[in-house]
Protein backbone atom coordinates (compact mmCIF):
# COMPACT_ATOMS: atom_id res chain seq x y z
CA UNK A 1 0.00 0.00 0.00
CA UNK A 2 1.27 3.49 -0.92
CA UNK A 3 0.24 6.35 1.39
CA UNK A 4 0.95 10.03 0.83
CA UNK A 5 0.16 12.65 3.46
CA UNK A 6 0.23 16.28 2.37
CA UNK A 7 0.49 18.92 5.10
CA UNK A 8 0.40 22.59 4.29
CA UNK A 9 2.55 24.49 6.79
CA UNK A 10 0.69 26.06 9.72
CA UNK A 11 -0.26 29.74 9.83
CA UNK A 12 2.78 32.01 9.63
CA UNK A 13 3.57 35.40 11.10
CA UNK A 14 3.52 38.39 8.76
CA UNK A 15 4.38 40.90 11.54
CA UNK A 16 7.86 41.81 10.23
CA UNK A 17 7.63 43.11 6.64
CA UNK A 18 11.44 43.21 6.42
CA UNK A 19 11.80 39.50 7.10
CA UNK A 20 12.61 37.30 4.13
CA UNK A 21 9.71 35.00 3.20
CA UNK A 22 11.86 31.93 3.81
CA UNK A 23 12.46 33.03 7.41
CA UNK A 24 8.88 33.73 8.54
CA UNK A 25 7.99 31.87 11.77
CA UNK A 26 4.63 30.45 12.79
CA UNK A 27 2.21 32.80 14.51
CA UNK A 28 0.25 31.95 17.65
CA UNK A 29 -2.49 30.18 15.71
CA UNK A 30 0.07 28.15 13.78
CA UNK A 31 1.82 27.07 16.97
CA UNK A 32 -1.57 26.10 18.40
CA UNK A 33 -2.90 24.25 15.31
CA UNK A 34 0.17 22.23 14.28
CA UNK A 35 0.42 20.00 17.39
CA UNK A 36 -3.35 19.40 17.33
CA UNK A 37 -3.37 18.28 13.68
CA UNK A 38 -0.21 16.24 14.22
CA UNK A 39 -1.81 14.41 17.14
CA UNK A 40 -4.97 13.75 15.14
CA UNK A 41 -2.91 12.26 12.29
CA UNK A 42 -0.98 10.12 14.79
CA UNK A 43 -4.28 8.82 16.19
CA UNK A 44 -5.12 7.41 12.74
CA UNK A 45 -2.09 5.12 12.93
CA UNK A 46 -0.31 6.83 10.03
CA UNK A 47 3.46 6.32 10.36
CA UNK A 48 5.58 7.64 7.49
CA UNK A 49 8.73 5.97 6.24
CA UNK A 50 9.83 9.48 5.26
CA UNK A 51 8.81 12.94 6.44
CA UNK A 52 9.97 15.57 3.95
CA UNK A 53 9.80 19.29 4.60
CA UNK A 54 10.54 22.52 2.82
CA UNK A 55 13.51 24.42 4.22
CA UNK A 56 11.35 27.46 5.06
CA UNK A 57 11.18 28.11 8.81
CA UNK A 58 7.36 27.87 8.96
CA UNK A 59 7.41 24.48 7.18
CA UNK A 60 10.31 23.12 9.26
CA UNK A 61 8.55 24.15 12.47
CA UNK A 62 5.29 22.55 11.34
CA UNK A 63 7.18 19.40 10.33
CA UNK A 64 8.77 19.30 13.79
CA UNK A 65 5.36 18.97 15.44
CA UNK A 66 4.43 16.14 13.07
CA UNK A 67 7.81 14.42 13.52
CA UNK A 68 7.38 14.50 17.30
CA UNK A 69 3.81 13.18 17.17
CA UNK A 70 4.66 10.42 14.68
CA UNK A 71 8.02 9.42 16.14
CA UNK A 72 10.06 10.08 13.00
CA UNK A 73 12.74 12.51 11.83
CA UNK A 74 12.11 15.25 9.29
CA UNK A 75 14.29 15.53 6.20
CA UNK A 76 14.69 19.01 4.72
CA UNK A 77 14.39 19.37 0.95
CA UNK A 78 15.16 22.75 -0.64
CA UNK A 79 13.20 21.62 -3.71
CA UNK A 80 9.96 21.73 -1.68
CA UNK A 81 10.13 25.50 -1.03
CA UNK A 82 7.50 27.03 -3.32
CA UNK A 83 7.36 23.82 -5.36
CA UNK A 84 4.69 23.05 -7.93
CA UNK A 85 2.50 19.97 -7.50
CA UNK A 86 4.60 17.80 -9.84
CA UNK A 87 7.75 18.48 -7.78
CA UNK A 88 5.97 17.72 -4.49
CA UNK A 89 4.88 14.35 -5.85
CA UNK A 90 8.29 13.64 -7.44
CA UNK A 91 10.05 14.28 -4.12
CA UNK A 92 7.66 11.89 -2.34
CA UNK A 93 8.35 9.20 -4.94
CA UNK A 94 12.12 9.82 -4.80
CA UNK A 95 12.12 9.33 -1.01
CA UNK A 96 11.76 5.59 -1.58
CA UNK A 97 9.20 5.25 1.20
CA UNK A 98 5.82 3.61 0.74
CA UNK A 99 4.35 5.93 3.35
CA UNK A 100 5.47 9.54 2.95
CA UNK A 101 4.50 12.83 4.60
CA UNK A 102 5.31 16.10 2.80
CA UNK A 103 5.15 19.51 4.50
CA UNK A 104 5.22 22.37 2.00
CA UNK A 105 3.45 25.42 0.60
CA UNK A 106 0.64 26.65 -1.57
CA UNK A 107 -0.21 26.81 -4.36
CA UNK A 108 1.52 23.47 -4.99
CA UNK A 109 -0.15 21.70 -2.06
CA UNK A 110 -3.65 22.75 -3.09
CA UNK A 111 -3.05 21.86 -6.73
CA UNK A 112 -1.76 18.38 -5.84
CA UNK A 113 -4.41 17.63 -3.20
CA UNK A 114 -7.20 18.89 -5.44
CA UNK A 115 -5.92 16.82 -8.35
CA UNK A 116 -5.57 13.63 -6.29
CA UNK A 117 -9.08 14.12 -4.83
CA UNK A 118 -10.58 14.65 -8.29
CA UNK A 119 -11.45 18.25 -7.40
CA UNK A 120 -13.14 17.48 -4.08
CA UNK A 121 -10.61 19.13 -1.75
CA UNK A 122 -10.59 22.47 -3.51
CA UNK A 123 -8.16 24.20 -1.13
CA UNK A 124 -5.57 23.32 1.48
CA UNK A 125 -5.85 25.91 4.25
CA UNK A 126 -2.88 26.36 6.56
CA UNK A 127 -2.14 23.20 8.55
CA UNK A 128 -4.56 21.09 6.52
CA UNK A 129 -3.73 17.39 6.23
CA UNK A 130 -4.75 15.26 3.25
CA UNK A 131 -3.85 11.55 3.19
CA UNK A 132 -4.11 9.55 -0.04
CA UNK A 133 -3.94 5.76 -0.23
CA UNK A 134 -3.35 3.49 -3.21
CA UNK A 135 -3.79 -0.30 -3.16
CA UNK A 136 -0.33 -0.93 -4.58
CA UNK A 137 3.26 -1.00 -3.36
CA UNK A 138 4.54 0.55 -6.60
CA UNK A 139 4.82 4.34 -6.93
CA UNK A 140 4.77 4.00 -10.74
CA UNK A 141 1.31 2.48 -10.49
CA UNK A 142 0.19 4.92 -7.78
CA UNK A 143 1.18 7.96 -9.80
CA UNK A 144 -0.76 6.74 -12.82
CA UNK A 145 -4.11 5.89 -11.19
CA UNK A 146 -6.50 7.60 -8.79
CA UNK A 147 -6.05 6.88 -5.08
CA UNK A 148 -8.34 4.16 -3.74
CA UNK A 149 -9.21 6.42 -0.78
CA UNK A 150 -8.34 9.71 0.83
CA UNK A 151 -9.04 11.72 3.97
CA UNK A 152 -8.91 15.43 4.74
CA UNK A 153 -8.51 17.25 8.05
CA UNK A 154 -8.21 20.94 8.75
CA UNK A 155 -8.04 23.18 11.80
CA UNK A 156 -11.04 25.14 10.49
Amino acid sequence: MIRLALVRHAKSDWGDPGLDDHDRPLNDRGRRDAPVLAARLAQTGFRPDALLTSTALRARTTAGYFADALGVSAQERAELYGAPARTLLAEAVASGGRSVLVVAHDPGMTVLADSLSDGDIGAMPTCAVAVFTWDTDDWDVATSVDPSSWTFDSPR
